[in-house]
């Protein structure tokens, strides 16, 4: 992208009054907004004007007003484009475990609420979990001397050689305490050395897949400054990168070229370690083939000391699992041939009608690459015949094999790889095998299928397939696939495929720092297009994945004056949904948050960033549960207790914003509601609840509360009754 066609990047995380913020004013102020922009009457308008105990104001929350329904916001009529549905249904194949897509949560994780965020504090035990089974690679000693003297080091070298798992020992074997605190790849110099973030002392920091930043004449000044910011708070950093220096390495932090360390001594050590018989440790060691990766060695060696035959396992992992497809491929093959194992690696897990009509529309698109001499009494239309019956050719191919999947009375038979780990490698030798005139065909031939087919499971397994081709190709998926589909080139379902594939790419630790660094250039283009499909993709895995900048390029897009303003503030609440329901940290949010809303309190000027900021916490706060709709702060209040005090802030300021109340009671009381179905002692959360919005609030205005909420508790069920009897005790008897 053309330097022109881009904006500046965002603005870090900046302390409280920094530049680029209204300044500090008298709260309180009413925004300047035309009458046509208020609201009308309805719950809680009266109550705005100091007489909310009129008897004949309806509650919030009332059983039979004519009002509407905050939670979910994604069911409301101006949040209703087609992507916003990618979260659901994503989620939803992770709960499936659909095995046969071929892309593995991180670590082994086989379930789809494990952890899935890169960045922050690593804990413990993911801590004891790398270094309890580490093995040093040939230079670790040369970067532990490195680390050691200049308190910063860099790993460079390919993806899956063990690099992670190299800054951890790394920073283990120098740094003063075991707190691991892990970056986001977006981190530039510049933000390193002066302090964003800010380093501890003790504390050991993990910059995992820096992002390049192009070549700079000035590289070993800017990586002298980041080794002195660190070395002054005494903290460690490593950093890894897969981008080489080009020419001279800076000499002010040493660049250690990374390798993995002997796989059979890993294989060895987690066999032994597990209690595994020396003779199956052997055995396991014998067989282990060649172009594994530590990860392939990890999973497997977790299958051998659960019991596995080691040659059965071996025959999934690196080249055995490789040399089947390498072998078919090694062959001249037919049209009809490569169609199918095409039609395969794209809409895997289908059915056989379903699967031949989408290899009747790809042949004649890729037919090109399969020039077919014609004899002159030959029809030219023969050549994209099939030389035999579709089925009995598919039932020959060594590559295909059929499954049998249940759906409750019901089977049904779908067509798959035989080995999940062939589908990457038949992407790999198809990348390798054919030229322009065939993947030509086949983008033509995926757009169709995305503009044609509504079905949710071809539309995953196409995103998860370009995912999967993104490893030896990324620039033909960005370039002929995400980019013009993310502009809005095949309209809406185009944007929610570029997002979908941005959230397979998620679930590959090689993949994620790329997708985040495509993902920012959208946010940063001046195309609307890009910058909607940017939007939904960090409301969704990739904000799980990098919630910190997901927050921070939201609010880029918010902050400005575009039509992607009202689609971030509505990403931002869907990433708080998506993170409780990963039972993610979803403070990162609220947080932030909580210091903007902070900021435009305290001015009485009517800008559009003080109208966006408190749209956005309106957003955030009335956001429904993916499952259920019910208001999602309810639940995270019960999980998150730590949480309450900055929702209480973010409520207190809603509760203070005139043009919004009415909504805000409304929500409010679903809220306090919602609780006696989400938590064991759902009065002891709506006391601490109410503690934290009465030490926000202003006295005069935890008056006009009780007061619009009083009605409701009288009008309401026992149990709400009771929740917001408790809430507004607590916020009464709140001491200034």
């Amino acid at each position: 992208m053309n330097q022109e066609q881009r904006e500046e990047p965002p603005e870090q995380e900046q302390p409280e009054g920094a530049a680029g913020e209204e300044q500090p004013g008298n709260e309180r102020s009413e925004d300047k907004r035309s009458e046509d922009e208020r609201p009308g009457p309805g719950p809680g308008a009266a109550e705005a004007e100091g007489a909310g105990t009129r008897d004949d104001t309806p509650p919030p929350g009332q059983p039979g007003t004519d009002r509407p329904n905050p939670a979910p916001h994604n069911n409301a009529p101006h949040n209703n484009a087609p992507h916003n549905n990618v979260n659901q249904y994503f989620l939803g194949a992770l709960d499936a475990r659909q095995a046969h897509f071929g892309i593995g949560g991180h670590g082994g994780a086989d379930t789809p609420n494990a952890r899935r965020t890169a960045v922050g504090r690593l804990d413990a035990g993911e801590a004891d979990a790398i270094l309890e089974s580490y093995v040093e690679p040939r230079r670790f000693d040369e970067a532990v001397a490195a680390l050691d003297r200049d308190s910063v080091v860099v790993l460079v070298g390919p993806s899956g050689v063990g690099k992670r798992s190299g800054a951890v020992a790394l920073l283990n074997a120098v740094a003063d305490g075991t707190e691991y605190v892990v970056l986001s790849p977006g981190r530039s110099l510049d933000e390193l050395a002066t302090g964003r973030p800010a380093f501890e002392k003790g504390v050991g920091y993990v910059l995992l897949d820096r992002m390049n930043e192009g070549s700079s004449g000035t590289a070993d000044f800017d990586w002298r400054r980041v080794r002195d910011a660190v070395r002054e708070q005494g903290a460690h950093l490593v950093v890894t990168t897969v981008h080489t220096i080009a020419g001279k390495s800076p000499e002010s932090v040493r660049h250690v070229p990374w390798r993995a360390p002997d796989l059979a001594d890993v294989l060895r050590l987690r066999l032994r370690k597990a209690g595994c018989a020396e003779t199956v440790v052997e055995e396991a060691v014998d067989l282990l083939p060649a172009e594994c990766l530590i990860a392939e060695v990890t999973a497997a060696a977790a299958r051998i000391a659960r019991g596995a035959d080691p040659a059965g396992v071996w025959k999934e992992y690196g080249s055995s699992a490789a040399q089947p497809v390498r072998d078919w491929f090694a062959v001249d093959r037919s049209l009809q041939e490569t169609a199918e194992v095409t039609v395969l690696a794209f809409t895997i897990g289908t059915g056989y009608r379903e699967f031949e009509s989408w290899q009747e529309r790809l042949e004649p698109r890729i037919a090109p690459a399969f020039p077919k001499p014609v004899q002159p009494d030959e029809v030219q239309s023969a050549a994209l015949q099939p030389a035999v019956d579709r089925r009995r050719s598919l039932a020959r191919n060594r590559l295909a094999a059929t499954e049998e999947q249940k759906h409750g009375a019901l089977t049904r038979t779908v067509l798959v790889f035989p080995n999940p780990q062939y589908r990457q490698w038949v992407l790999e030798e198809l990348w390798t095998n054919h030229s322009k005139s065939y993947w030509d065909g086949v983008q033509d031939w995926l757009t169709e299928i995305i503009l044609t087919d509504p079905g949710t499971g071809p539309h995953l397994s196409v995103a998860s397939g370009l995912a999967l081709l993104a490893r030896p190709a990324f620039d033909e998926v960005a370039e002929s696939y995400l980019e013009p589909w993310a502009r809005g080139e095949a309209g809406p379902a185009g944007q929610s495929m570029a997002t979908l594939v941005l959230c397979w790419m998620c679930l590959d630790e090689n993949l994620d720092a790329t997708a985040l660094a495509l993902a920012r250039s959208w946010v940063l283009s001046r195309d609307p297009g890009l910058r909607s499909t940017a939007a939904a993709a960090f409301g969704g895995e990739l904000g799980v994945r990098f919630p910190t900048d997901a927050v921070k390029l939201l609010w880029h897009l918010i902050s400005r004056r575009s039509g992607q303003s009202k689609e971030a503030m509505f990403a931002l609440a869907d990433l708080v949904a998506v993170l409780a329901e990963c039972r993610e940290d979803a403070g990162v949010v609220f947080r932030a948050l909580a210091h903007r809303l902070g900021v435009q309190r305290r001015t009485n000027v009517a800008t559009q960033l003080r109208e966006n900021t408190f749209d956005a916490v309106l957003a955030v706060l009335t956001v429904g549960d993916l499952r259920t709709g019910q208001p999602v702060g309810a639940t995270l209040m019960e999980r998150q207790p730590q949480l309450i005090g900055r929702l209480g802030e973010l409520w207190a300021g809603l509760l203070c914003n005139r043009p919004r109340r009415t909504l805000a009671l409304r929500a409010l009381y679903d809220t306090l509601r919602t609780l006696s179905a989400v938590g064991e002692e759902p009065r002891t959360t709506a006391g601490q609840f109410g503690r934290s919005v009465g030490a926000a609030l202003p006295p005069d205005e935890r008056r006009l509360l009780a007061a619009a909420l009083r009605p409701a508790a009288v009008r309401s069920g026992s149990t709400t009754a009771a929740l917001i009897d408790t809430f507004l005790t607590t916020v009464l008897s709140t001491e200034d």
